[in-house]
């Protein structure tokens, strides 16, 4: 094969031989795991086969096929929703007609065998009703080229020709019951075809064997990719209409620029996290000369446009005489359009019965000179719809090079009967999903019962925080915590080691993509600017800063703290926050959303003590900074904070020496072999002592107390500090 690699393994498939649902699940990772096969998400595959019926003990004809919603590439036996064969095959005689298409959903789940409670797809019927062992039906981006071409028929039969296959050619129909039985009299009329090209959608290929499905599959789809690659290396540099503008050498920096300004203009229903994506595929597109009208049709495959929408947002920028301000103005005039045309786009189309619009924001948005950036609930989702944009912008780059130049015919082979022709939109042989069609899948209710399915969002769902000091102690249990009830979070620290250590615990309680680190040093502002501008990079914005880093330098011996050790606690714990806080501040204006800053205060900034004058002051200015930073940055930002008293467990304000020093200044008896944790949890106990409850402060206690502040449950809190201090009456406010 030229581009595809033949991944079957023989001898793993062997030991499987005897349990057809997981050689299904391993020809559908092996088909999954490249996207030029099948886009994430997309694409299914099914096999049939005999089980035996609990009910009656004899053997039972069954169709195992992905269900709706799952990933081909990481799907387990239990992805696959088993049914009754014959029943599926009962159902021709119950369809009622193209006007009834969603009825028939409701029998498939009644068709379920044994305890399968698997969701069944949509295409269910058109694996059902195919006479053959094994099918796929798969997405890839040279099949969709093909697919999506306004000469696409004829050039199938070249395809056909050069590479001895009998492909057949089906006009565009949304999946369905009808499709399917045309699917089945394409076989009959055509006996010995190898496979079927579906217009404007993807490709059908089967076999009697696991194996031999999946070769017949990965077979098809590397010459589809030679065919289709000829086409595109013979139009070069012309692709796309060639360039009009070149990627900028700051592009990243402009993407940091207007990336959060971007995100808060387009967060109208509700938050968004955002990818932003300059690859060499995506900059060729964005710099060319027929970006802009390529992009306003929209993409072609339902799988593509379910993700990327109806359309992406293009901004006509200029950056050879445009500046970044003038950008910004051109994505907020470009944004309202969007709305507007998607709402028309709405109105024109939906039903009595239709769901509610659910927003009329793109989820991709193109900017020439600096490329691709893409939105969804969560950082996967984000990046996923970019992938799907890719694998449309392959698929035109395909299409408009099968063109060859040549006038498109006047009746596209997509269009099921030739008067339908018109309602398909097409420019330089490629051809998009008439709009109609399209609005029909994104609100068809088999869509809407797939998003009911979710689970429910959670309290921090699609928010962006910056964690300072998340590498150890209070920080690391407030990122955790944050993470694990929906955050997305970079995790900042000066010790980087422990930063990358807390995000890497984090991933593990959410999503890989969840979190990410980085250093900071927060009494230097290029370095908070640098650390915000990476957060901003990553997730698309930012919806919250939590600070819990602070220094204290210990006295000598008589209680003198030098002068060194006294500029140093003020630049961090005081001038560190003011950076913080305005620094941040610029990231919140430049979105428009509602934020959230928490500080680091202390019980000591209330209680004076011998040796500890450098870090009490701090502290007691940095409860006054947080009243100074609300008043500076309302109504947008709410700024609070937490004044906990003495937190040992895990605080890398505490390390060995320092406890020691500590117990034995307090007399509190202790072993020299004993762990550094232990010594830990035996100064937290005597500092609990103090306390009216009696108990030490946890570094989850001051993380529950900052979730607290973060949230919407202190949505008219700013302004304040909530102790956590068990009770410490020294610290009493009077």
């Amino acid at each position: 094969m030229k581009f595809l690699k033949d991944l079957w393994d023989e001898t793993q498939a062997t030991q499987w031989e005897s349990d057809p649902l997981e050689l299904l699940r391993y020809r559908s990772n092996l088909l999954g795991a490249d996207l030029r096969i099948t886009n994430f998400g997309g694409g299914n595959t099914s096999s049939k086969f005999e089980l035996t019926d609990t009910f009656t003990g004899f053997p039972a004809r069954i169709l195992a096929v992905k269900g709706s919603g799952g990933d081909l590439g990481s799907t387990g036996k239990r992805g696959f929703a088993l049914l009754y064969l014959d029943k599926l095959e009962a159902l021709q005689k119950v369809y009622r007609g193209r006007d009834h298409e969603d009825e028939m959903v409701n029998y498939y789940p009644r068709a379920a065998f044994g305890e399968s409670r698997v969701a069944p797809s949509i295409d269910t019927p058109l694996h059902a009703l195919l006479p053959f062992a094994h099918v796929d039906h798969l997405h890839p981006d040279w099949g969709i080229a093909l697919a999506a071409s306004a000469n696409g028929q004829q050039k199938l039969e070249e395809f056909n020709e050069r590479f001895g296959h009998r492909l057949v050619w089906l006009p565009w129909q949304r999946p369905g019951f009808d499709l399917a039985l045309r699917l089945k009299r394409a076989v009959e009329a055509n006996p010995g075809c190898s496979g079927i090209i579906l217009g404007g959608h993807g490709l059908f290929t089967w076999g009697n064997t696991q194996s031999e499905c999946y070769h017949n599959s990965l077979g098809i789809i590397d010459q589809l990719g030679e065919f289709v690659m000829e086409h595109v290396a013979r139009r070069g540099e012309k692709l796309f209409g060639g360039s009009r503008a070149q990627t900028r050498a700051d592009a990243r920096d402009v993407a940091a620029e207007i990336f959060a300004h971007l995100r808060g203009k387009l967060a109208v229903e509700r938050r968004i996290i955002g990818h932003y994506n300059d690859s060499a595929d995506v900059m060729q597109f964005v710099n060319s000369r027929d970006a802009e009208p390529l992009a306003r049709l929209g993409t072609s495959c339902p799988d593509h446009f379910v993700r990327t929408r109806i359309r992406p947002l293009y901004v006509g920028w200029n950056p050879e005489t445009e500046d970044v301000n003038k950008l910004r103005e051109l994505i907020d005039a470009a944004a309202d359009k969007y709305r507007e045309e998607y709402a028309a786009y709405y109105r024109s189309f939906a039903q009595p019965d239709s769901p509610a619009m659910r927003g009329a924001s793109p989820s991709v948005v193109l900017v020439p000179s600096v490329g691709m950036f893409t939105f969804g609930k969560n950082k996967t989702e984000a990046r996923i719809t970019g992938e799907f944009y890719i694998n449309a912008l392959h698929v035109m780059a395909g299409a408009t090079s099968l063109g060859e130049g040549a006038k498109p015919p006047d009746v596209l082979p997509q269009a099921p009967r030739p008067e339908d022709s018109s309602l398909f939109t097409s420019f330089d042989n490629y051809v998009a999903l008439p709009q109609s069609e399209a609005f029909r899948i994104e609100y068809w209710a088999l869509e809407e019962a797939k998003l009911r399915r979710q689970a429910p969002e959670k309290e921090f769902s699609r928010k962006v925080f910056v964690v300072v000091g998340g590498g150890s102690g209070i920080g690391r249990a407030a990122a955790l915590l944050l993470v694990e009830r929906g955050a997305h979070v970079m995790i900042a620290d000066k010790d980087e080691k422990a930063a990358a250590e807390t995000a890497a615990s984090a991933a593990k309680l959410a999503a890989p993509e969840a979190a990410a680190f980085c250093g900071v040093d927060i009494a230097n502002r290029a370095s908070v600017a640098a650390a915000l501008r990476a957060a901003v990079l990553r997730f698309g914005g930012l919806d919250g800063l939590i600070n819990t880093a602070a220094i204290f330098m210990p006295p000598d011996d008589q209680g003198h703290i030098s002068e060194r050790g006294w500029r140093q606690t003020l630049d961090i714990n005081i001038t560190g926050n003011y950076l913080l806080g305005e620094e941040a501040g610029k990231v919140f204006l430049a979105q428009g959303l509602s934020a959230a800053v928490i500080l680091p205060s202390s019980a000591n900034a209330v209680v004076p003590k011998w040796g500890s004058e450098a870090y009490d002051v701090s502290k007691s200015a940095v409860s006054h900074l947080v009243r100074e930073l609300a008043v500076g940055l309302a109504p947008l930002v709410r700024v609070n904070g937490i004044a906990p008293a003495t937190v040992v467990e895990g605080s890398a304000m505490f390390p060995r020496d320092r406890v020691i020093d500590s117990l034995q200044k307090y007399g509190v008896p202790f072993k020299e072999d004993e762990t550094t944790e232990q010594l830990r949890s035996k100064l937290a106990e005597f500092y609990a002592r103090r306390s009216l409850t009696n108990l030490p402060i946890s570094p989850i206690d001051c993380a529950e107390a900052i979730c607290f502040l973060a949230g919407e449950r202190a949505s008219k809190t700013t302004g304040h500090l909530i102790p956590v201090d068990g009770g410490l009456v020294e610290a009493f406010l009077r």
